[in-house]
């Protein structure tokens, strides 16, 4: 478990750390913080060699370039990655970490070449990852004209690459995809952790007895919140989840995310995203109940007053402890988050001091 992460010319962030971590972390602060960058510089960091969160990030926000105008093929543009979004040789950011026995780390820099590349139109700049600990597992991506990073080269990496992927599971404020959220409820058929999604789905809707995957191929490519039926207990109909509405949907993923990252890192942003704040203790005490049993360290961040609020009462109920519950104030231009341990969150929201 981390207790401690700090970055380096990474998005928006020149310097930056956070410290007293705990099982369960609330970044709170204004919009353009980097509440968001710091969830994926967790992400990066756990990435254990893969390159795949790295896509999906990218492809996520945007940031991709075509690399010609008579195709659709593109281009990671890895720029928006370094700090003032411009690289150079020598250009480099880093991601540390330490836990209770030592330190993780990764560091991404854009070094020169003279070797010659198979494609067309590369430059002979590399953009090198290299994971601490691990000295001969770095991996050397050539660099399009663009300072594209063509996604052929992120696929082979991932492929040749020796080390497994950390059980890491992002949940972004739109919630999971179909296809994702079918392939991690099919991890838990038949488990006990089956019981948990229906009981997370109960605060929500008190009567639904089952949820059952439908989750045929011509569901897993909709963008649609389908693939999935659900039984009431007041009718034997089966009826779509789309029909449910939002809060069912958010708490299946966020419920599917954390049993499939047993004993490792869960990261949600806007977690409240859908969710009436008459749910979020419910599901607070959801989160904080099964991050405990999988050991699931837990990053998500909130703008939500009754998000923190109810976090608050959970931690009321807990004994205050070093691996707890912290909340972290991201303030731009700082080079440290301010924390707020349990003890201190509980003492926020009973005087009622502002912590966001």
């Amino acid at each position: 478990m981390l207790r401690t992460l700090r970055i380096e010319n990474f998005r928006c962030f020149q310097a930056f750390e956070l410290q007293q971590l705990g099982k369960l972390n609330l970044l709170v602060g204004t919009n353009n913080s980097g509440k968001t960058s710091i969830l994926e510089a967790v992400q990066l960091l756990n990435s254990q060699s893969s390159l795949e969160s790295l896509r999906e990030v990218m492809i996520g926000r945007g940031e991709y370039i075509f690399n010609d105008e008579r195709t659709v093929s593109r281009e990671l543009d890895v720029r928006h990655l370094f700090y003032g979004h411009e690289i150079d040789v020598g250009s480099k950011f880093s991601i540390l970490g330490n836990n209770h026995n030592n330190g993780e780390g990764i560091t991404v820099s854009v070094e020169h070449t003279e070797k010659v590349s198979l494609f067309e139109d590369l430059r002979e700049f590399v953009l090198v990852l290299q994971w601490l600990g691990q000295e001969n597992e770095n991996v050397k991506l050539p660099l399009s004209s663009k300072s594209g990073l063509p996604l052929d080269y992120v696929r082979r990496a991932r492929r040749d690459l020796k080390n497994s992927v950390a059980r890491t599971q992002f949940v972004t404020s739109s919630s999971l995809t179909t296809e994702k959220t079918i392939e991690l409820f099919e991890q838990v058929v038949l488990t006990p952790e089956e019981y948990l999604v229906t009981e997370a789905l109960q605060i929500i809707e008190p009567s639904l007895e089952r949820i059952a995957s439908v989750g045929s191929e011509k569901y897993r490519s909709t963008a649609s919140r389908s693939g999935f039926v659900v039984r009431l207990s007041n009718g034997d109909q089966r009826i779509p989840i789309g029909s449910m509405g939002d809060g069912i949907w958010r708490m299946l993923g966020l419920t599917l995310a954390i049993v499939n990252a047993k004993n490792g890192v869960l990261l949600v942003d806007e977690i409240d995203s859908g969710l009436h704040f008459s749910a979020m203790s419910n599901m607070w005490r959801l989160i904080w109940q099964t991050a405990k049993r999988l050991n699931v360290q837990v990053f998500a961040t909130t703008h939500n007053s009754d998000c923190w609020t109810s976090l608050a009462a959970i931690a009321s109920t807990e004994s205050p402890s070093e691996e707890g519950i912290t909340i972290q104030r991201i303030e731009k231009g700082k080079p440290s988050s301010i924390v707020f341990t349990e003890r201190q969150v509980v003492i926020a929201a009973e005087r009622g001091i502002e912590v966001r």
